[in-house]
């Protein structure tokens, strides 16, 4: 080894220590006679120093060092001299005095920092990941992301869980998103898929017997990339048998507490966790991933307003569609008139771009003898204020916000402006934590173009056990055994219990606009494995890119990925995707065709 020590090692106790450190020249400073160099590795940074009195030919050497040069010292510990110690670093309280130093390698002129957090425009850092990750922000959190990793490992391990592998390459089934195909070339015309989940494979294996199951899994779908989704992730897939819903919970919200407190340092909020239906997070935030670090839930005032004297709440209502209010807490404080109408056209434009037609407002002035301002006042009775005030639990500064049209447009702007509201009025922390499970999921939803259902999580969820009648009479009203966890905003992770009974299972293919002959062709192997004695099972998936993004602080999934895909799917530091050559595409009897818009043109 090049080093006795990291660089995020040494302490006081070593003081007098002969030792050797190697690493990257992370700052230089040259004070003429002696030279400071804060040599930085995985582990943290060392102050060397090299004084040219003591060492005129490692001096001479440091001389030519650069930031980013890799390079090898020899030297003692010491303490600092008073007064320079430096708190912000574990090992701010000594440095190195170098008598020998080798350069190990020289670097270019990085394009970018390495020693200072700038914003960085996100194409050059992807084009030099590998440089974007020396970086002490992303190296922390790549950390991070292991410790979680294997603080689940052993958590689940001690909880009786094995690890089973999976394949990757496997069966294409419809699965909710588009498959990666991988083209056969001994079994020409014919593909492979990479998995969206192992779903299939995880309750073959609880036929197999395993009971407890658990992969750090590799998953691929091929839909539009956004800041907590990438083309290829990564899952904690478990699978349980002889569970009910309660126990699968109550097995992960201990995990999600444990890894939170012990490998973050983090409190969630709520313990336990707040259940909520699936009903109930629509109306209340709009959202079925709420963001519960806030309140800010919408109220229905429906029975109020539609009472009053604003013709469109008097339509809406009497069409049943549903009248909500937000409120904004404060917001309107000491606004002007001016300012406050521009706040509130900048809300309703936001209101717009979700779906709404307008957004009626109403603000109480900062004390309660005020006038109310906002210009649907004037249709509300003195009594209907008062029925108002009282049920939204407003108060002076505050500003109402009335959402009303069909329930998909409100509930999406009601999640739409309470994001936005949390980050004006500074409720999203990020080192505040908080989850929630969502609960009682509709079975299905309805698809009006293919006149059919689709199954709201996937075709293998079983029904609430006093819902299964429902498959046979009203399959719309069934709920099924879903469970999401959600947490600051997103859903963190999902699961149900399983159908374990064949003909339960073939119930399914026929509400799903599925003939059993194309059911038996695509799942052929999980109904014949039905027929074997099958136990009751259940299990969840949690996005472990999503959680640790959670747990960092970080805006998205890049953040918390050694080396993700951009926006638009490419990998530019590769130049993936890339074309193929001929001879490969021969091998595998492929004929690439130009995209239907290019062979119009």
């Amino acid at each position: 080894m090049l080093k006795t020590h990291t660089c995020g090692e040494l302490r006081l106790q070593h003081a007098g220590l002969r030792v050797e450190l190697a690493g990257w020249v992370y700052r230089r400073r040259d004070q003429g006679g002696i030279i400071f160099l804060d040599v930085r590795d995985r582990w943290g940074i060392t102050q060397v120093v090299i004084d040219e009195s003591a060492s005129p030919e490692a001096h001479d050497a440091a001389g030519q060092f650069r930031n980013e040069y890799v390079i090898h010292i020899k030297g003692t510990v010491r303490a600092r001299p008073e007064g320079t110690a430096n708190s912000e670093l574990a090992t701010g309280e000594v440095e190195v005095v170098a008598d020998e130093v080798e350069l190990l390698n020289a670097s270019k002129t990085p394009p970018f920092y390495i020693n200072q957090e700038t914003k960085i425009d996100e194409t050059v850092r992807m084009k030099y990941r590998y440089l974007d990750l020396r970086r002490p922000r992303m190296q922390d959190n790549l950390v991070l992301r292991h410790k979680v990793i294997k603080f689940i490992r052993d958590f689940l391990d001690v909880r009786g869980f094995i690890e089973v592998e999976t394949p990757i390459l496997f069966k294409t089934t419809p699965e909710g998103a588009r498959d990666f195909l991988v083209p056969s070339r001994m079994n020409p015309g014919t593909f492979y898929a990479l998995p969206q989940s192992p779903q299939q494979l995880k309750q073959l294996l609880m036929v197999a017997g395993y009971e407890r199951y658990f992969q750090v899994a590799r998953c691929f779908r091929d839909e539009d990339l956004r800041g907590d989704r990438q083309l290829e992730f990564t899952q904690l897939d478990i699978e349980m048998s002889f569970v009910r819903r309660e126990d699968v919970m109550a097995l992960i919200e201990e995990m999600m507490i444990a890894v939170t407190e012990q490998v973050a340092g983090m409190t969630p909020m709520h313990k336990p966790f707040p259940r909520i239906t699936y009903q109930d997070a629509l109306e209340k935030y709009g959202s079925d991933k709420p963001d519960m670090r806030y309140d800010l839930a919408a109220v229905d005032v429906t029975d109020i307003a539609g009472k009053s004297a604003f013709p469109v709440f008097v339509s809406n209502a009497g069409e049943g569609k549903p009248i909500k209010v937000l409120r904004a807490p404060g917001m309107a404080g000491s606004l002007s008139g001016t300012q406050l109408r521009k706040t509130a056209e900048e809300l309703e434009t936001l209101a717009r771009s979700a779906g709404a037609k307008g957004l009626a407002w109403m603000a109480l002035g900062e004390k309660e003898e005020d006038e109310v301002k906002g210009p649907i006042g004037k249709f509300f009775t003195v009594e209907q204020k008062v029925a108002l005030f009282e049920r939204t639990g407003a108060k002076p500064g505050d500003i109402l916000l009335f959402i009303s049209d069909q329930r998909e447009v409100v509930y999406n702007v009601i999640d739409t402006l309470r994001r936005h509201l949390a980050n004006q009025l500074g409720y999203t922390d990020p080192n505040k934590i908080a989850f929630a499970w969502v609960i009682d999921f509709p079975m299905f939803y309805w698809n009006e173009e293919e006149q059919r259902w689709d199954p709201s999580q996937h075709m293998f969820t079983a029904t609430l056990p006093e819902d299964l009648p429902l498959l046979d009479t009203d399959p719309g009203k069934a709920r099924g055994s879903q469970y999401d966890l959600a947490c600051n905003g997103y859903e963190v992770a999902g699961g149900s219990i399983r159908i374990h009974d064949r003909a339960i299972q073939e119930k399914m293919f026929p509400l799903i606009g599925q003939t059993m002959e194309r059911a038996r062709e695509q799942f052929g192997h999980m109904l014949e494995a039905f027929e074997y004695g099958v136990p009751p099972h259940g299990g969840i998936a949690s996005g472990l890119d999503r959680l640790v993004m959670i747990l960092a602080g970080e805006p998205n999934i890049r953040e918390v990925i050694a080396f993700p895909k951009t926006q638009q799917g490419a990998d530019i530091m590769a130049g993936a995707p890339s074309e193929a050559e001929p001879k490969q595409l021969d091998e595998l009897s492929i004929k690439v065709v130009p995209p239907k818009s290019e062979a119009k043109s």
